[in-house]
């Protein structure tokens, strides 16, 4: 292992530092990252650079975990954060630091005597302190990917999950894809949300774009019914389809509560269940307004 006073690195990254940039920036504008902004680009070049000098300059080279290397680890986990919300992809986010090593080879040859032995150590410090950085860059993106991705499967299960007022009294719930019991829990907290809210006394769960009602399913949408009755609201399940009727009978899945074919249907019964109907209205003729 070479060690921080016998590496010319740190020499190299401070000696060198502009040509290191320019060769770097040369390499990069012929990737993916050449769609950023070219003076935001060779900024965050440009800083990482420095920090890299100055982690290898007071700490060991080969020891990224070192307080020395806190700065430069800091600013490659924003980075990593950053290109995970603009949609760059792992690979393109390994090349961005990979691509570093090049020019970093290049100086070290330029180096008047160094040895072949010593080149090639220098050589081999320099590609595992890029492999160990480029490593650290790329779990801060995975995990920042992750939390992208678990937010927006929330906030579509919650988009996906409205509760409607129909009528003074009435609610409904249409649901669209498949219940699991995450989606579940989200649904059954919007909907008594709501049944408190609006002092509801019917829910209609129409289920029109559920694929498939299975066992499971059936299950999930009994505690979301039982949850609203707690809470003094009676359930009505609508968009039960043939297809789905069959297969429930099949399986012998039974929902024990009050279903209609459509919305229509269940939101007629539950006015009647409310003590109200819709009638048609004669409309006034011109002549009669006059």
């Amino acid at each position: 292992m070479v060690t921080p006073h016998a590496s010319r690195l740190p020499g190299i990254l401070s000696g060198f530092e502009r040509q290191i940039l320019t060769d770097w920036l040369g390499v990069l504008r012929q990737t993916t990252d050449a769609r950023l902004p070219a003076a935001e680009l060779e900024s965050q070049c440009e800083i990482i650079i420095a920090r890299l000098a100055q982690g290898c300059r007071d700490g060991n080279v080969s020891d990224i975990e070192a307080a020395s290397f806190a700065p430069l680890r800091d600013i490659l986990a924003d980075l990593s954060r950053t290109r995970a919300l603009l949609g760059f992809s792992p690979a393109e986010t390994a090349t961005f630091l990979f691509s570093l090593k090049q020019p970093l080879f290049d100086r070290l040859r330029d180096v008047p005597g160094a040895e072949a032995a010593s080149l090639a150590s220098e050589t081999l410090t320099v590609s595992q302190l890029i492999d160990a950085l480029g490593l650290f860059m790329m779990e801060t993106f995975q995990r920042a990917r992750e939390e992208v991705i678990i937010r927006q499967q929330t906030e579509i299960s919650e988009l996906s999950t409205p509760v409607v007022r129909l009528w003074q009294g009435i609610l409904a719930l249409p649901l669209i894809g498949t219940l699991d019991s995450a989606r579940t829990q989200v649904v059954m907290e919007n909907l008594l949300d709501s049944i408190v809210r609006f002092e509801a006394d019917i829910a209609i769960i129409d289920i029109t774009g559920v694929p498939t009602v299975d066992t499971l399913v059936a299950q999930h949408l009994l505690k979301t019914v039982a949850a609203a009755r707690l809470m003094g609201a009676d359930c009505i399940v609508s968009g039960i389809r043939p297809q789905i009727a069959q297969t429930m009978v099949h399986l012998g899945v039974e929902l024990n509560v009050v279903s209609k074919a459509n919305l229509s249907d269940a939101f007629a019964l539950a006015l009647r269940r409310l003590g109200k109907t819709v009638v048609s209205v004669k409309r006034p003729l011109a002549a009669d307004i006059a």
